[in-house]
């Protein structure tokens, strides 16, 4: 599919510090203010939970040290070159989330080995451990069978900032020839995330939860599901996360290209 004739915006996050209001009473469970501690979960609560064949939910699957050294990353993949941007499809609307990518960087609805939407400077690598969090992932979901981790070779990243307001429409991941799990981890707030078919975008649909910490995997039967980001509930964070108000989601595949 061709390209907008208009690029992407580029932008900028607030400096460290700056947060939105705090957690909101939407019957959500608040998290402690603990800091940096790494202590985990009781591993019984890191069970993965299938709400679709070949999709896996863990809740609080990052401790918040993990959460904190994501978004302090975050900070530092958006600064250009090739840094944080609100993303153009080609019919010229712009898209409400921000983001940035690692390894490929993604313009609706190609990969490139530049940021060819804005400053067409190289993207930045995908940093090994992230590669190591994303086959790690893989692991704990058991959901793909023996060997599935060492076999996953994550060569791409889009990071995604979605500010107040923001949303993402129901899509299908079709631009990567491989068949790989796809991994995304979500930072900050509390969002819907809902997922169609993989032959349709229309309902009935599955509406899952993904708060601070989560994780999510697909793949299999699933890999080419369209799935999306409707609604994101504001002032959900935990207290203790630097991230400017909302949510970020970090999406890291194997992209199977050359």
């Amino acid at each position: 599919m061709r390209s907008s004739h208009l690029g992407g915006v580029p932008t900028t996050l607030p400096l460290p510090g700056t947060r939105g209001p705090g957690q909101l009473a939407l019957g959500l469970e608040a998290v402690p203010d603990v800091g940096d501690t790494d202590a985990r979960t009781n591993p019984a609560d890191l069970q993965p939970v299938r709400p679709l064949p070949d999709v896996a939910h863990i809740r609080a699957w990052l401790t918040p040290a993990d959460q904190r050294a994501l978004v302090g990353q975050f900070r530092e993949w958006a600064v250009p070159p090739a840094g944080l941007r609100h993303p153009r499809v080609p019919t010229g609307h712009l898209m409400t989330v921000q983001s940035v990518c690692l390894g490929w960087h993604w313009q609706p609805y190609a990969y490139s080995r530049t940021a060819d939407d804005t400053d067409g400077a190289p993207v930045k690598p995908l940093p090994a451990a992230l590669v190591d969090l994303a086959r790690r992932a893989v692991d704990d979901v058991a959901a793909f069978g023996a060997g599935a981790a060492a076999r996953f070779k994550p060569d791409a990243a889009i990071v995604n900032l979605y500010a107040p307001g923001a949303r993402l429409g129901l899509h299908q991941d079709g631009e990567e020839p491989s068949t790989a799990p796809v991994v995304t981890i979500s930072v900050g707030d509390t969002c819907f995330f809902r997922m169609a078919g993989t032959e349709r975008r229309t309902a009935p649909f599955t509406d899952i939860l993904l708060a601070s910490g989560d994780l999510l995997v697909f793949g299999g039967v699933n890999r080419r599901i369209y799935h999306g980001v409707p609604k994101v509930l504001d002032g959900t964070a935990p207290s203790w996360l630097d991230l400017p108000p909302g949510r970020l989601s970090i999406t890291v595949r194997e992209t199977g290209l050359a």
